[in-house]
């Protein structure tokens, strides 16, 4: 797996952890199919993964926040075992909290000890679309596309996980069912 076969959106890491098993084809290949491929993720991330003990793991962990993706879509309830998931990630994290001034406001924020391992990293990305009100997740429009991504438009209206390509194709699309 070279860095231009990853789908990498850039909108959440974790939305790029889901889309690893998704794609823009009907059936489309599973971005880490074994230990190798998710440390070569990892690093294209530059995240730490961790052993290959840890993938077992990985795999539970992304099928837990590909329902969280899925019920966001669908503007449902988070499922209570991916917010359990995301805290038990959350929880291997060694640090402090700390009262630091932003801005001229006071804002308590979370000091690690050392750099977080992928699937905190992921967690940490989980954890900040839900607690964020402005950002919805959204399932691309391409007929087959399924990726997904975060949609932080001031009128959350984006509908293609990539403009140029889905979007691009979905226009096309229209135009020859209009001609028909």
């Amino acid at each position: 797996m070279t860095h231009s076969e990853l789908i990498l959106l850039g909108d959440a890491v974790w939305l790029d952890f889901v889309n690893s098993a998704r794609g823009r084809t009907l059936s489309p290949p599973d971005l880490l199919p074994d230990a190798q491929a998710y440390a070569r993720w990892s690093r294209a991330l530059q995240l730490d993964a961790g052993g290959s003990a840890d993938f077992p793991l990985a795999l539970s962990f992304r099928h837990q926040l590909s329902a969280l993706a899925e019920a966001l879509h669908a503007g449902l309830q988070p499922p209570a075992a991916s917010i359990t998931a995301i805290n038990a990630q959350l929880a291997h994290a060694p640090g402090t909290h700390q009262l630091t001034r932003v801005s001229g406001t006071w804002r308590l924020r979370f000091a690690p000890l050392r750099p977080a391992g992928t699937l905190e990293a992921v967690a940490r990305s989980a954890a900040a679309t839900l607690a964020d009100p402005q950002t919805f997740v959204r399932q691309c429009a391409a007929e087959t596309c399924s990726l997904f991504f975060s949609d932080d438009s001031p009128n959350q209206s984006r509908r293609w996980c990539t403009p140029a390509l889905c979007g691009q194709n979905g226009r096309v699309e229209r135009r020859r069912g209009q001609l028909h």
